[in-house]
């Protein structure tokens, strides 16, 4: 009974693998709900951004309900310290995921480095670099073509098809971006805008000696700002530990635009009592127009001054008929932050700062305090 219900799942995705083995295809990249909880995988610029360690993990099962959900997971570490040269940050990113129900799968690796250009008191830019190593593989025989089949038996024949020349491949990928942080004169706005471009030399990522398949460049814009409401009464580190904290605004929007589809995300996170609440709204256009809800909540755990941890949990509400019957999507992050955290103590430069008033002396942005 297994294998006959693995053999009725395989017609669904054999045209999809037919289609990648046999075609001049352009693929597209995995995308994620949570897209401010892995900043780095969509701009190698936020590489450093604020000092500390941080180490993010995401997974995400998209289309539950159908038998070729797509699963992917990703993790990233970045180290922000000012006395690194170019003063910005280094980052190591792992990103993996599967094609349909597994038969093909991605693995990529990668670092990512920043340097840091303060422009005025309260604006930096900092410029990114990211460069990975792709491994992508798959198994022949676990495909299933229609020769193979008997309308009586099942799987009995041997297919007639070429095996690929290759079942793996192994191949570079770059990336690069810019982002601009700010932060107004009293401290309760600060926010990020940038841009990126991934795949800039479009590597070919065919099982195919004859047929390229080149990844298309995708292009990503992207905003966001924090808006503090009210005054915090305890710091962190009393019995508080952020629960009398001002109420915290994360508005966000991020456009991507890889091989002509386009894709608009924009929402809105909150924060209080250290509970996470937020929703967005994603359209994306490729022929047709398709649209999902997302909802997500969380909870900041300060386990000590500097140090926290983060749990955040979406789903994505299929809106459009495109999607309708899929499952929407599950994703779960967790982020570990140790703000801060420097190499020694020659680093001068303080956590959150801002001016409160024309005559105090400013200095240069360091963290955002969402």
């Amino acid at each position: 009974m297994k294998t006959m219900k693995k053999i009725l799942k395989i017609p669904l995705f054999l045209g999809f693998g037919l289609f990648l083995l046999t075609s001049n295809v352009r693929g597209q990249d995995p995308n994620y709900s949570q897209w401010l909880n892995a900043p780095i995988y969509y701009n190698p610029a936020f590489t450093g951004l604020n000092t500390g360690i941080r180490a993010r993990f995401s997974a995400r099962d998209q289309w539950p309900s159908l038998p070729v959900d797509f699963r992917t997971c990703y993790f990233s570490l970045d180290m922000g310290d000012r006395n690194f040269p170019g003063s910005g940050g280094i980052g190591l990113l792992i990103n993996r995921d599967n094609e349909g129900i597994g038969f093909i799968r991605n693995l990529s690796a990668g670092l990512s480095l920043s340097v840091r250009i303060p422009i005025a008191a309260n604006l930096i830019c900092q410029v990114g670099l990211k460069g990975s190593v792709v491994q992508k593989w798959m198994n022949w025989n676990d495909f299933v073509f229609s020769d193979q089949l008997s309308a009586k038996y099942g799987n009995i024949y041997n297919t007639m098809l070429t095996p690929p020349d290759n079942q793996q491949r192994f191949f570079p990928d770059f990336g690069a971006g810019g982002v601009l942080q700010f932060m107004n004169h009293r401290g309760n706005v600060t926010g990020t805008a940038g841009f990126s471009v991934d795949h800039i030399f479009q590597p070919d990522e065919s099982f195919m000696s004859t047929v390229k398949a080149p990844i298309s460049r995708k292009y990503v814009g992207h905003f966001d700002c924090i808006l503090s409401i009210g005054r915090s009464y305890s710091p962190a580190q009393e019995t508080g530990k952020g629960f009398d904290d001002p109420l915290r605004i994360n508005p966000g929007v991020l456009y991507q635009n890889q091989n002509g589809m386009s894709t608009l995300q924009i929402g809105i996170n909150m924060l209080k009592f250290n509970i996470y609440l937020g929703g967005y709204f994603r359209a994306s256009n490729v022929n047709v127009t398709s649209t999902t809800l997302m909802v997500i909540a969380g909870y900041r755990y300060i386990i000590t001054d500097g140090l926290n941890l983060k749990f955040m949990y979406s789903y994505d509400i299929p809106v459009s008929r495109t999607y309708q019957g899929t499952g929407g999507a599950h994703e779960i992050s967790l982020i570990l932050e140790f703000r801060g955290l420097k190499i020694n103590a020659r680093n001068h430069f303080s956590t959150c700062s801002a001016e409160d008033g024309p005559d105090r002396k400013r200095t240069y942005l360091e963290c955002s305090p969402f």
